[in-house]
């Protein structure tokens, strides 16, 4: 471990991930898993993108949308996932002060911009269930992509302002975070720096990013849903709710893991538990996300069964 040294207090310069312990007989059962779950996670998404580019049918704002989602949670497994694999292979489970700053840094801006595509999402479907009419004008490409543009633009603004802190801050004592990831509690925990600014900001921030898309993401829903009961056919009700099943489920999915792993009080909860927890926020969501997707929205199976046909239907190139 590399050390400074500076008047009295040895700054800490590494990390150790003490992960999910020692067990040497559940490190082949985790890879296996971790592996597994960042090949579909990875394969799902990919293949979403693939579908929604390729498929006119899917050149729509809610697709747009699904596929800008479907980037992030991509690039959100490869955060963790590739290092964490790295780790029980090797054994090795230390990170640079640096590198995990840089790791919470993009897991902020990934999971904020998420929570705001999904919001977006949920105004697409209010829209489009409360507003037919006016569908082209109120959700057209140019506010579609001004809207994923907004979302990364006010994530990627408000962690760059949380990492000035954080790079502000200095460690020492223990170097040892017991988590398989750099988090935000933890990392504070082993600081020695006065962390009550940061805390605060990070508060503010994180309100602003997670409390205030998940109330109009509520607020949409109940809109949603009240004008959908007002529909008088059965059949309409039902085609209705079926273009916002599938969307419906992904951020139940999403907000019951943050409240699950950040918002459940973790004082009196076994540290295995709350490691537990996490795996369903960093590992499920994004790997049940595209299987909701392809298993659940008609035009993406549709589209998945034209590629499908096609594909077997194509003779071989002499």
């Amino acid at each position: 471990m590399q050390r400074a040294e500076e008047g009295n207090q040895t700054l800490i310069t590494e990390f150790i991930l003490l992960g999910f312990g020692n067990g040497l007989e559940l490190q082949p059962l985790l890879f296996l898993f971790f592996l597994a779950s960042y090949i579909v996670t990875v394969a799902g998404n990919i293949l979403i993108i693939v579908l929604v580019v390729s498929d006119p049918h899917l050149h729509t704002p809610m697709y747009y949308l699904l596929c800008n989602l479907a980037c992030v949670e991509t690039c959100y497994s490869s955060i963790f996932l590739p290092r964490l694999l790295v780790s029980l292979v090797t054994g090795d489970r230390t990170i640079s002060v640096k590198g995990c700053i840089v790791q919470l840094y993009f897991f902020g801006i990934m999971s904020n911009t998420e929570s705001l595509l999904l919001t977006a999402m949920s105004y697409d479907r209010y829209i489009a269930i409360c507003h037919p009419l006016r569908y082209t004008v109120l959700m057209s490409g140019k506010i579609c992509s001004q809207l994923v543009a907004l979302s990364f633009l006010c994530s990627l603004l408000s962690c760059t302002i949380l990492n000035i802190f954080f790079f502000q801050l200095t460690f020492c004592g223990s170097n040892e975070i017991d988590h398989y990831f750099c988090d935000f509690s933890p990392v504070i925990k082993v600081s020695c720096s006065d962390t009550r600014i940061l805390q605060l900001v990070t508060y503010v921030v994180a309100s602003l990013g997670t409390l205030v898309p998940c109330l109009l993401t509520l607020v949409s829903y109940i809109y949603i849903i009240s004008t959908i009961l007002r529909i008088p056919s059965s059949i309409r009700r039902q085609k209705a709710f079926s273009t916002c099943s599938t969307h419906l489920i992904v951020i139940t999915v999403f907000y019951g893991a943050v409240i699950a792993v950040y918002m459940v009080p973790t004082a009196n909860m076994p540290k295995v538990l709350h490691k537990i927890f996490s795996l369903y926020y960093i590992v499920l969501t994004p790997l049940i996300n595209p299987i909701i997707y392809c298993l659940r929205n008609k035009e993406i199976n549709k589209s998945l069964r034209k590629a499908f046909l096609k594909k077997r239907v194509t003779p071989p190139v002499q």
